[in-house]
């Protein structure tokens, strides 16, 4: 019988070939995959245990916060030792898994430009705070896998021509045709460099301090593979890979989504969930959902996809009243099989992306949110088009500003439609993230944006402990109510085996101002029918509309009130949402 080492090497083997089928190599595949492996620690005298193929990392129990290391600081106590302690008085009961936001030293884009990948940055604190807060909570980190900063030691050797790094970075030639590139930022693609060997133009996909890797020499690999295998043994469990999208360079191409760039992520997760079979891989690829969703693979690539369409999607469904697109975008969205989900959320430290709503909202419906959102306080980042031009890349805002009203303007509804959003989220097929300001109903930041000049700061608010805690005692701040609001969410939906993230998900025709879909348990058992009127008017609904099962009874979790399929109708209050679902018979 082949030992489960010798077929790890053989598949490892299959994905360098791929990988590297049109790059001259110095060494054989063999060897890179005998380096990749001892780099993950994996001998053929150590025990390994064979990943279970299509299992579920996951249950309905599984909530992610998205937060930086900083986003809560206390005077004299490093701020992870702050965010530990507010995650455990805070969200222990409905929040099993945080995200903390590079925790590296960084030299700009807020921990995305990464000088040392290795440790994490004092200011912060420690490697042993991120094992404290392992220790209670799933952790995820991102893997920045496409560039690393320009003020890292791998750069500064690469300018020296010597030393680890000195070829880690992807040139090209001015002359080249580089028309086709797809890109996130208006500034000049090429960085031009003096280096030891004369000047060199260095590939910048998002900044010239964001220096992109050559993953054509299998060393920059090699380097990751390492980092990974240092960020498992301090306890993290779940990896995102940072614009992983743009990995793979070739000229003459969009230099983005390349059959090169799914195949690392191919590899990736072979080593990893070999090394460690409960790890999650997600990609971050903000990009038309046509595109994001090859990223699951074919259950052998990532575990989820962010995603991206549905902040967008559900931000217009509220500020219009009107679920048309949301709706249209949710029937065509595949069941994700076993081994594989999507990652929800609605708000994240960066903006509301607009690339994964292209063919998804008319030019004329983007339009209109970024106008309404412009009203509301929010900034507008841009990106070069295909013919030159400026696009509207992304909006910067936050959430709880951003729902303030209707294209009408604000209104008295905010809190109610801010709630009727998550109550959406939480209730869709797959695992959900909230971001911090989003969880605390932090508004927009517009001191931060003066500060920094970056329109992402606005939504990246550092809260004072004291000023927070003061914040959220008092039952009368937006902050509390929100807080109470979502945990009461969280601790329901986590009940519920109806929500798991692979249970099977139908989609209501109930016409334009209700949303509607209907989650069932995997075993059959549990049904929930979600319904969301994303009006500011009340709306009437027929029960014959959703068909609830007459012999079994039903009841709406969030009111705990009683469904009787005799009243014939339900009436929904602007913004209400309402999860019926059956109970459990003896």
């Amino acid at each position: 019988m082949q030992s489960i080492y010798k077929e790890l090497t053989e598949l490892v083997e299959h994905h360098l070939a791929v990988i590297y089928n049109e790059v001259e190599l110095s060494q054989s595949y063999q060897e890179i995959a005998r380096d990749l492996l001892t780099t993950m620690e994996f001998s053929e005298d150590k025990d390994i245990t064979r990943p279970l193929r299509h299992h579920n990392n996951w249950t309905q129990q599984d909530a992610v916060l998205i937060t930086y290391g900083d986003s809560i600081e206390e005077e004299g106590v490093k701020p992870l030792k702050t965010l530990h302690k507010f995650l455990k008085q805070s969200c222990t009961q409905h929040i099993n898994s945080v995200h903390i936001l590079p925790f590296f030293p960084y030299s700009s884009d807020d921990g995305f430009a990464v000088i040392d990948y290795s440790s994490v940055n004092e200011s912060l604190g420690d490697w042993t705070d991120i094992q404290f807060i392992a220790k209670d909570f799933r952790l995820m980190s991102d893997v920045v896998i496409n560039h690393c900063s320009s003020r890292s030691a791998w750069f500064d050797n690469f300018i020296k021509g010597e030393g680890v790094g000195s070829d880690f970075f992807h040139t090209a030639n001015p002359e080249d045709d580089l028309s086709n590139v797809v890109r996130p930022r208006t500034s000049p693609l090429l960085r031009e460099t003096e280096t030891a060997k004369g000047i060199e133009h260095v590939w910048c996909t998002f900044s010239h301090d964001q220096v992109d890797f050559d993953f054509r020499n299998p060393k920059v690999l090699q380097a990751f593979v390492s980092i990974i295998r240092q960020y498992l043994d301090n306890g993290v469990r779940l990896f995102r890979l940072d614009a992983v999208a743009f990995l793979w360079k070739k000229v003459g191409t969009s230099c983005i989504n390349l059959e090169q760039t799914h195949e690392v992520v191919r590899l990736l997760r072979t080593l990893i969930e070999y090394a460690q079979p409960d790890v999650i891989i997600i990609t971050e690829t903000n990009i038309p959902n046509r595109e994001n969703l090859a990223y699951l693979g074919n259950a052998n690539e990532a575990h989820a996809i962010y995603n991206f369409s549905l902040p967008p999607l559900l931000v217009n469904t509220l500020i219009t009243g009107d679920c048309h697109y949301l709706k249209s975008w949710l029937m065509s969205m595949p069941p994700a099989q076993n081994g594989t989900t999507y990652f929800n959320f609605i708000a994240s430290h960066d903006g509301i992306g607009l690339r994964p709503a292209e063919g998804l909202l008319e030019d004329e419906e983007l339009t209109v949110l970024v106008n309404t959102m412009q009203t509301f306080g929010g900034r507008i980042s841009w990106r070069a088009s295909e013919n030159g031009q400026q696009k509207a890349y992304e909006i910067n805002i936050a959430l709880y500003d951003a729902l303030q009203g209707t294209v009408k303007g604000p209104d008295k509804w905010g809190f109610q439609r801010f709630m009727c959003a998550h109550a959406i989220m939480l209730a869709l097929e797959g695992i959900p993230g909230i971001y911090i300001h989003s969880l605390l109903a932090t508004g927009n930041d517009y001191e931060r944006v003066k500060n920094t000049s970056h329109n992402r700061a606005i939504n990246r608010h550092k809260w004072q402990y004291d000023e927070l805690q003061k914040q959220l005692a008092s039952t009368f701040s937006q902050h509390h109510k929100v807080l109470n609001a979502m945990g009461d969410l969280l601790t329901i939906r986590r009940q519920q085996v109806a929500f798991h993230p692979n249970a099977t998900q139908f989609t209501l025709q109930l016409g334009t101002q209700v949303f509607g879909f209907w989650r069932q348990s995997i075993d059959r058992r549990q049904s929930i029918f979600c319904l969301n009127n994303i009006s500011d008017e009340p709306q009437e609904i027929h029960l014959s509309d959703i068909n609830l099962v007459g012999t079994d009874e039903w009841l709406d979790l969030l009111t705990k009130q009683p469904i009787y399929a005799a009243d014939h109708t339900v009436e929904l209050a602007p913004y209400q949402s309402m999860w019926i679902s059956n109970l459990p018979k003896n």
